[in-house]
């Protein structure tokens, strides 16, 4: 498993969700929800917009697309090779 939701109880009412690594990092934290139901649509519709484009609007951006780097993928390593490869992300942490 890569990741999971977690569904919360807001400090002062409702609901909200977090998005947490596999590694049990907060990603990111919803807005609040009035309802258990409603924080469950909200993480439905993150699912269906999760692999959407990234704009950027920080200062002095306009909501531009940003690239991602993406390397190329690696061929496996052979019989003979003692390595291991690792597979790392860096995860942005939601304030």
């Amino acid at each position: 498993m890569s990741g999971h939701f977690e569904l919360l109880d807001a400090p002062n009412g409702g609901y909200r969700f977090r998005l947490v690594d596999k590694s049990g990092h907060t990603v990111a934290v919803s807005t609040i929800f009035p309802t258990k139901q409603a924080a469950v649509a909200g993480i439905t519709a993150t699912r269906e917009i999760g692999t959407g484009l990234i704009r950027d609007r920080s200062r002095n951006h306009h909501g531009e697309p940003v690239q991602p780097r993406i390397q190329p993928a690696q061929s496996p390593p052979s019989r003979n090779t003692a390595h291991r490869f690792a597979v790392t992300a860096d995860t942005a942490r939601a304030h």
